[in-house]
């Protein structure tokens, strides 16, 4: 696309032409999931309809379309976040699933008692259990940069936290929660000067603008296909392909292998080694639908857009004053997400009151408890934006909550 027109883009998305409720949806749940274009329903259903065969074994025509189709998406991936192979790319179910692969095959080996992790108390739970999980079974310590009152990092204070023994470092580049855009490049480069290595989740960050594994220097980094408007069950694991080297596979059966005997075996190569048994095929082709359709649009233009529509939301919330904002408060440090809390409203209840007006939210904990009790919140309300929203639907969002105020305002205390 020449130019981001956000009404052309929306006609690829079927579900945006629904109604609920009798009001037409305004979907703004996209950290949880994203909706599809056609052209990734489509590539999924030509896989089914005209190529469907298991991949890697068969020397049949539809077995080596498969594979060929299949192999192409890695390549494209790699691509995609500008790694240097396409060896370095396994996939996976989702992200968590890949920083349990990374957390049982690097770690388990390789993390002694007394060593350190290092995280940050935003962390996803999918970026905190596997750790927690890790040290438990190593004797690892985990450690927790802070966050400030408005939802960063501080640099210092990653350094104030890095010694020789912090083995890995392991942050999101985009908080689910707070929307932070975390300074990933700068913590790499600390952290390798003591010698860790480090994990970046971008579960939040990859569908919303363009990443350079090779400049950010990281060791890892790990997203899900289904944020980007791929389909579910397809996620991906990038790292140095010589740490895959050395890696022991995370799951044993087919594929995985070379040579079997009874009481023994021979592992395949990098990446194939940690993809045992039949992967998600028609998954994986579709999220090369979803890939091309990314870069078709394009990452800046995505992440240009997504930036405006966060910021108007943002001073749209500055008219009603029993909001409360979580999260930075300059652009600059902040992607397209806005959690709030309305006082006298929780959120379960304003998440189903504007599902009344069509207006799609998510209200809860977002898979981030710790971060809750350090916000002195049970739950937090979230908007979260794509490539496909518009200013028009922000508005209606302002004009549901607004609504969802009267409404409870009108009601009767109970005595």
């Amino acid at each position: 696309m020449n130019a981001f027109n956000v009404e052309t883009i929306r006609k690829d998305f079927p579900v945006l032409a629904r109604t609920v409720n009798g009001k037409p949806l305004v979907y703004l749940d996209n950290a949880a999931t994203t909706q599809k274009p056609q052209s990734v329903i489509d590539t999924i259903t030509d896989y089914y309809s005209r190529y469907n065969a298991n991949i890697h074994r068969g020397i049949h025509t539809l077995a080596e379309e498969a594979t060929e189709a299949y192999e192409a998406v890695r390549s494209q991936t790699a691509r995609f976040i500008h790694a240097p192979s396409e060896r370095t790319i396994v996939f996976t179910r989702n992200a968590t699933e890949s920083i349990n692969l990374f957390a049982w095959a690097w770690g388990r080996s390789r993390l002694r008692a007394g060593d350190e992790i290092l995280l940050t108390e935003m962390e996803h739970h999918a970026n905190l259990i596997p750790w927690q999980m890790l040290a438990r079974a190593t004797g690892a310590v985990l450690r927790f940069v802070p966050v400030t009152d408005d939802g960063r990092i501080e640099l210092p204070r990653v350094e104030a936290l890095l010694s020789p023994r912090v083995k890995l470092v392991a942050i999101t580049m985009m908080s689910n929660v707070f929307g932070t855009l975390t300074p990933a490049r700068a913590v790499v480069e600390l952290a390798h000067k003591q010698g860790a290595i480090v994990l970046l989740d971008a579960a939040q960050a990859a569908a919303h603008m363009a990443i350079d594994v090779q400049a950010l220097g990281c060791d890892a980094l790990v997203f899900s296909a289904h944020k980007m408007l791929g389909p579910t069950g397809v996620g991906a694991l990038y790292a140095r392909q010589d740490l895959l080297e050395q890696m022991d596979p995370f799951l044993g059966g087919g594929e995985m292998i070379l040579d079997v005997q009874l009481t023994s075996a021979t592992w395949n190569e990098v990446p194939w080694k940690f993809e045992a048994g039949t992967p998600n095929i028609g998954g994986v082709i579709g999220f090369g639908a979803a890939l091309s359709y990314l870069e078709k649009v394009g990452m800046d233009a995505i992440q240009a857009h997504e930036h405006k529509l966060t910021a108007y939301a943002l001073e749209q919330f500055t008219h009603v004053p029993e909001a409360t904002i979580h999260g930075p408060t300059q652009m600059i440090d902040r992607g397209g997400v806005v959690a709030f809390n309305l006082e006298g409203l929780h959120p379960h209840d304003l998440g189903t009151l504007l599902d009344g007006e069509g207006v799609a939210i998510r209200a809860g904990h977002h898979c981030a408890k710790p971060l809750m009790r350090r916000l002195g919140v049970p739950a937090t309300a979230r908007a979260s934006f794509s490539l496909y929203n518009t200013m028009d639907e922000v508005d209606r969002l302002m004009e549901a909550i607004r609504g969802a105020q009267a409404f409870f305002k009108r009601q009767p205390v109970k005595r």
